[in-house]
């Protein structure tokens, strides 16, 4: 007999490219996963992963079970979705990353209560929580990072963005346009602990020899730049929290960047037409890249 759970362990391994991943991804231990994953190979009489160091790769037996392990799985989904329905009918459930500016969430809400009466709830979480409420039919589309090469759900990419040194403005760098690393040596930082690129702008600091102290740790973006703008330390940021009062300076040789878009769980819900606070979040959207492409040119 086959659990549910072990399902969702198989299709987590598919979906996360290794069994590390994927247990983070169902909220285990690698331990519990493997189990799980072992009791389904025994139960189905074949192995349905070769496992390296570096990735997991399915085998025929897992590449027959995959078609029919997903088809289970959104049954089982629209089935939880349909009995346990307790929002109003025509709610668009909107997941939203935490590090999405909340002018821009601010404004989508605006938006619906002078543009109409459909209603809409928002979710916010990391990504790797998004995900997993979409392929549980948990949210209708994720306001989130776009990653090349996605194909679980239907995607529309909304504006890509860098990421920038943000200080006071009236710190010594706010008009130098583009900053060397190693000259941030003696300046206070910030930590940003929900950031995407956390690992990354850690390693590019040390590298330059910066090992600077920190005078603030939040997951809360919005505290952080009123900290950065009354001067409490500088900190890395995407490019689209550009506000008045705040300066943002490129990094040289930091040029990584961030796509943003939705994510849909059903493919019905994209397209030009769709509900109207897809067309509001569209919109505001645009503006936002506006806004990175202004902040870009200054």
């Amino acid at each position: 007999m086959i659990d549910r759970y072990q399902l969702r362990y198989f299709l987590a391994v598919v979906d996360a490219g290794n069994f590390s991943r994927a247990a983070a991804q169902v909220n285990v231990t690698q331990p519990t996963l493997s189990v799980g994953i072992g009791k389904l190979e025994k139960g189905l009489g074949a192995r349905l992963f070769l496992r390296n160091s570096q990735r997991v790769q399915l085998t025929e037996a897992g590449v027959r079970l995959l078609a029919h392990a997903r088809a289970i799985e959104r049954e089982f989904n629209d089935l939880e979705g349909r009995v346990s329905q307790t929002r109003p009918v025509g709610t668009l459930r909107v997941g939203v990353l935490s590090t999405i500016p909340i002018r821009l969430l601010s404004g989508l809400v605006s938006s619906m209560r002078s543009g109409g009466e459909e209603a809409i709830e928002l979710i916010e979480g990391n990504e790797r929580d998004l995900v997993g409420r979409l392929q549980r039919r948990r949210i209708d589309v994720a306001l989130t990072l776009v990653r090349p090469g996605e194909s679980r759900f239907a995607v529309e990419p909304l504006f890509e963005e860098g990421y920038s040194l943000a200080a006071p403005a009236w710190h010594a760098y706010a008009d130098a346009g583009v900053v060397a690393g190693d000259l941030l040596a003696d300046e206070v930082m910030i930590v940003r602990r929900h950031c995407e690129l956390l690992s990354e702008t850690s390693r590019y600091f040390t590298e330059r020899g910066v090992r600077p102290h920190f005078a603030f740790r939040s997951t809360n973006d919005e505290r952080t730049v009123a900290l950065v703008k009354a001067g409490l330390g500088v900190t890395v940021i995407p490019d689209s929290y550009a506000e008045p009062g705040l300066a943002l300076v490129k990094l040289a040789g930091f040029n990584h960047s961030r796509r943003i878009g939705l994510l849909f769980a059903s493919p019905e819900l994209a397209g030009e037409t769709g509900p109207q606070a897809l067309q509001a979040l569209r919109a505001l959207a645009s503006c936002c890249a506006e806004r990175v492409q202004k902040s870009a040119v200054r």
